[in-house]
């Protein structure tokens, strides 16, 4: 199978994945960098959630949670088959997920578009199936959409920075667009991986084009 190995460039079928498991993995009930605000739900009144894949999710979520507007961050596992799967299970392949960041924010000092530029400027979306060095399906550019403003603003954002992409010679975007599914929390120790409080100096293979995305254009 496509799976098999180091290189995983197809995301296995739905009938080829893992079982997984009924019960959820426990969520962490605190932010190791916003102390006193939680990792699930409920959020405050009028925020927003995106869930974002960008490669290796220790550095995603540090991306997200350094940006203004953000009011929490966690990181988990969606955009596959298998349900409550383990990291183990999520780096073999065979669930069918992406590394992902949930990403709660206040769309009155961070409109999802001007969020779009953070993921689109803090990976290179070009990748494929890999991100530097990680490769494998886990690690595939996607955005996942909650309602039909995300998906119309995501696709038209694409489009602008597709264009950005050209303009310096850059390959074609291979991020998906796709609905939100289920979201499946990490394990704890995966949360805020990169704080302080955790691994201040811990591995992060993020890394942009270099290529700036416009805002407020049409594409």
């Amino acid at each position: 199978m496509a799976w098999f190995g180091h290189n995983k460039p197809q995301v296995v079928a739905a009938d080829e994945a893992l079982p997984g498991r009924a019960e959820p993995l426990s969520a962490s009930s605190s932010h190791a960098v916003f102390a006193d605000r939680p990792l699930v739900p409920p959020f405050p009144s009028g925020h927003r959630t995106a869930v974002l894949g960008m490669g290796c999710f220790w550095g995603a979520e540090r991306l997200f949670w350094q940006t203004p507007g953000v009011w929490s961050t966690a990181v988990g596992y969606a955009g596959g088959s298998t349900p409550n799967p383990t990291y183990e299970e999520v780096c073999s392949g065979r669930t069918g997920h992406a590394e992902v960041v949930l990403v709660v924010f206040d769309p009155a000092a961070l409109p999802y578009a001007e969020l779009l530029r953070a993921f689109w400027e803090g990976h290179d979306p070009t990748q494929g199936m890999r991100q530097g060095a990680d490769i494998g399906t886990q690690y595939r550019s996607l955005l996942l959409v909650g309602d039909e403003g995300q998906r119309v603003t995501a696709e038209a954002s694409l489009a602008v920075y597709q264009a950005a992409l050209d303009a310096s010679g850059r390959g074609a975007i291979t991020t998906s667009v796709e609905p939100l599914g289920e979201f499946y929390y990490a394990e704890d120790y995966h949360q805020q991986y990169l704080s302080d409080a955790k691994n201040p100096h811990g591995y992060c293979g993020l890394g942009g084009t270099g290529v700036s995305c416009p805002v407020g254009l049409k594409p």
